[in-house]
């Protein structure tokens, strides 16, 4: 099921939560510098709306005096800013070019597989949406996937799969690497730095 048939929302306007977060982030800001809120007061109405529909990209515009445009061009520069609506779990698989050597390919087909659609295609129950990316910066433990904020480094098309049945059913995966590793550190002994400095 593909998202190119979707409706804008009419209105927007931040949830008072959401507002009182949006003055602290503009008061972090110099007197006449407050333009620099703009990634976070379109992250808090994206993280709000689900998604970030221009209204939304309007009211940031008004809140910080800029021309709309200027805040559409930060909105479609960064990747992480959806401009359509995605689903319940936006999964991203870096497809760049450490991913891709280490098998990010298994990793884009066991998604589609398991969530029966197409690359950028979100499935017919809205949970799953599917887009490659390029880097996500985790090179070190490729390849690796980010599902809404969290990283599943180390992949297999096995864990691929076991992943998106889990978020299917309504199941928490673990997150970071899946193949035992402790963060970024190397597979096995250490091989360097081993000894006193």
């Amino acid at each position: 099921m593909s998202n190119m048939n979707f409706q804008q929302p009419d209105s927007f306007e931040f949830s008072p939560e959401n507002l009182e977060l949006a003055k602290k982030h503009i008061a972090k800001y110099p007197e006449g510098k407050q333009q620099s809120a703009c990634m976070p007061l379109l992250d808090l109405a994206q993280r709000q709306y689900g998604w970030l529909p221009t209204i939304a990209m309007d009211v940031v515009a008004d809140m910080l005096g800029m021309a709309p445009v200027r805040v559409y061009e930060v909105a479609t520069f960064y990747t992480m800013f959806n401009k359509e609506p995605v689903g319940k779990h936006h999964v991203q698989v870096c497809t760049n070019i450490s991913c891709w050597l280490r098998g990010s390919d298994d990793i884009v087909t066991a998604v589609q597989q398991a969530a029966e659609i197409n690359t950028g295609e979100t499935s017919a129950d809205g949970l799953i949406t599917l887009w490659e990316v390029e880097c996500l910066g985790a090179c070190s433990n490729a390849p690796m996937m980010q599902i809404n904020d969290d990283y599943f480094e180390d992949l297999t098309g096995e864990d691929a799969t076991r992943i998106i049945n889990d978020l299917r059913s309504g199941k928490e995966p673990a997150t970071g690497p899946q193949n035992g590793r402790t963060g970024a550190a190397p597979l096995g002994e250490l091989t360097s730095l081993t000894g006193d400095a």
